[in-house]
C-alpha cells in the first residue's frame, strides 16, 4: 500500500487509520498544495489533490472512503462495524457526514479568509464559518450522551469526523465549539496512532488573516 500525504490535509484521515491498524504501508509526503509546489505529482493524480492511495488494483482519492476500504478490505472491524451491525447505518452516515456536511464549508473558509482574502470574499467566508458551526449541531447533541460516534468505542468514523474538528482548529473556528465537542477532540487526538500520524511532515501553515 502507498499513500501520498500532505501534513494537515484530509490525507491525515487514511494515514491515521493506517497507524491505528498497524498495517504496512509506504508514504510519500508532499508540500501543500502539491499541484502547485510539486507539479510532477499531477502525473500520479491528475486532480493534484491528496490523499492518493494505491493498494493493488485499488486507486482512491477520497479520504473517508479509504478509511472504510481499509476496515472492509482487511476485516478490521475493531475500528469499524460490519454491515450486519445495528449501528451500521449510523456508522456510514458519520463517515460521509464528515466531508459532505462538515469539511466542505471549511474549504471555502480557508480559501476566502487566508488564500484570497478580499473584503468581498471574506463576507462569503463569514457565512460559511457560521454554516460550519451550525452543522455541528448533530455532533454536539450526540456527544452530550456519548464518548464516541458508534458502538460506544473508537472507529474510523471518529477519524473522519475528528479530522473536520482538527481542521477547524487550524482555521481558528474551535473557539465556538461546545465543551463536549472540545473534550471529544482532545480525547481522540490523545491517541498514540494520531500522534504518530500527525508528526509526519511539516505542519500545515496558513497565512494570518488580513
Amino acid at each position: 500500500m502507498k499513500l501520498w500525504h500532505c501534513a494537515g490535509s484530509r490525507s491525515l484521515r487514511p494515514l491515521w487509520a493506517l497507524e491505528e491498524m498497524e498495517l504496512d504501508y509506504e508514504i510519500e509526503i508532499l508540500p501543500f498544495p502539491p499541484r502547485i509546489f510539486q507539479r510532477d505529482y499531477l502525473e500520479v493524480n491528475a486532480l493534484g489533490t491528496v490523499p492518493y492511495f494505491v493498494d493493488g488494483e485499488a486507486h482512491m482519492t477520497e479520504s473517508s472512503a479509504i478509511c472504510q476500504y481499509l476496515v472492509d478490505r482487511y476485516q478490521r472491524y475493531d475500528l469499524g462495524v460490519p454491515a450486519d451491525h445495528p449501528e451500521y447505518g449510523a456508522y456510514l452516515n458519520w463517515l460521509h457526514h464528515a466531508d459532505a456536511t462538515l469539511t466542505f464549508p471549511q474549504t471555502i473558509v480557508m480559501r476566502y479568509y487566508y488564500l484570497e482574502p478580499t473584503p468581498e470574499k471574506q463576507v462569503v467566508a463569514d457565512d460559511y464559518a457560521k454554516w460550519f458551526i451550525a452543522r455541528l449541531r448533530r455532533l454536539d447533541a450526540h456527544l452530550e450522551q456519548n464518548d464516541y460516534l458508534v458502538d460506544q468505542r473508537f472507529t474510523v468514523a471518529d477519524i473522519a469526523v475528528g479530522y473536520a474538528l482538527i481542521f477547524a482548529r487550524v482555521l481558528k473556528l474551535d473557539e465556538r465549539f461546545k465543551p463536549q465537542t472540545l473534550a471529544y477532540l482532545d480525547r481522540i487526538t490523545e491517541r498514540p496512532a494520531f500522534q504518530r500520524a500527525n508528526a509526519l511532515g511539516e505542519p500545515m501553515s496558513i497565512p494570518e488573516r488580513g
